[in-house]
């Protein structure tokens, strides 16, 4: 009996540390932080530190909530703005739990906490947006105010600017998100709103249509004024090469008349120099002369009505008759033989 009573004591014990070994001992990894709940109510406070930790089996239980930043994405929501303009704004945000005691006491448990930040900004950005221009909602940065764009206003060639803003999508999203701190501050809700941030802003899609066939025709008339710009400016780089070209023709050719005038100049020199050396040499240069004439003048279809006391002929009526006839006019030679009626008789 004593044996029998030993060995269910020894049993005993083995149970109990086995209960605590599995239930009584939890490990917090770092990512954790760790409330402990007697009855669903919490007993102590939060445990943060990474590691073993110990607690009663069976009577304690644990719940694990993350101490990482987490997110929190919205659904796209249809909005108007201040100047009456409806667009589609799609937001996100990033919260962390801050006082894990209270997030138990008032949240439980992480969707319950999304489900709060719904409601939260589900109406503050709504809120937030209709009391913005869409423009301060598109543009994120006021530094951008001064900057010019290519859309043409009016008449073709005529460039409008960027209307000046107050705020910028940045000083909205943190408009966003200080309401949305207040609303969260009203009741311990032990979450800490990080960041709101608007992801995407589009127009409806009935009207992106109308949008972007009016942009398409904006960026077409642009083109069509750079095109009138760039076939001007065309023309007038055409125009000023057509007139370097003349420029440059009409001084080539003022200096080619140049440099012949002064050869002929020089040639008439030489030759006149030559010439007039000798009363020889004068009768010779009007011989020669005269023959050039007669070269020039008289063809073998040439007909030629003159008297026969003509200058023209003088050389050719000095000549005798025998040395005519045996030369047979050498001169005339090279510039056809003289029709009949001009021989001398």
């Amino acid at each position: 009996m004593n044996k029998f009573s030993g060995s269910i004591g020894l049993l005993a014990v083995v149970l109990v540390l086995a209960l605590v070994a599995f239930d009584g001992v939890y490990t917090v990894d770092m990512t954790e932080q760790v409330i402990v709940t007697q009855g669903g109510r919490p007993v102590g406070g939060a445990v943060v530190a990474a590691g073993l930790h110990f607690k009663l089996p069976v009577i304690h239980q644990v719940i694990r909530l993350d101490k990482r930043v987490l997110e929190w994405d919205g659904p796209p929501r249809e909005m108007p703005t201040k100047d009456k303009t409806n667009i589609i704004v799609n937001a996100y945000g990033r919260w962390r739990i801050s006082d894990p005691l209270a997030f138990v006491e008032n949240v439980r448990d992480i969707r319950s906490a999304l489900s709060r930040l719904d409601d939260i900004l589900g109406s503050e950005i709504p809120k937030t947006v209709g009391s913005h221009e869409a423009a301060e909602i598109i543009r994120s940065e006021v530094g951008r105010t001064a900057q010019r764009i290519d859309v043409v206003v009016g008449n073709l060639g005529e460039t409008g600017q960027l209307r000046k803003i107050k705020y910028g999508r940045g000083k909205i999203e943190e408009e966003i998100r200080t309401r949305a701190v207040e609303k969260l501050k009203v009741k311990p809700w032990g979450i800490e709103l990080l960041d709101v941030r608007l992801k995407r802003v589009n127009y409806q899609p009935e009207v992106e249509s109308t949008i972007y066939s009016r942009m398409t025709s904006e960026r077409a008339r642009i083109a069509e004024r750079f095109r009138s710009e760039g076939d001007g400016e065309a023309d007038r780089i055409l125009g000023e090469m057509d007139k370097e070209m003349k420029e440059i023709e009409s001084g080539a050719y003022k200096e080619v008349e140049t440099i012949k005038g002064k050869a002929d100049a020089e040639a008439a020199r030489i030759y006149s120099e030559a010439y007039n050396s000798s009363p020889e040499a004068a009768k010779f240069y009007e011989f020669t002369q005269t023959m050039e004439v007669y070269r020039t003048v008289l063809g073998s279809d040439t007909t030629l009505v003159l008297s026969t006391d003509s200058d023209l002929f003088q050389f050719l009526k000095s000549m005798e008759p025998a040395s005519r006839q045996k030369s047979q006019m050498p001169s005339a030679g090279a510039v056809g033989e003289l029709p009949l009626f001009l021989r001398d008789k």
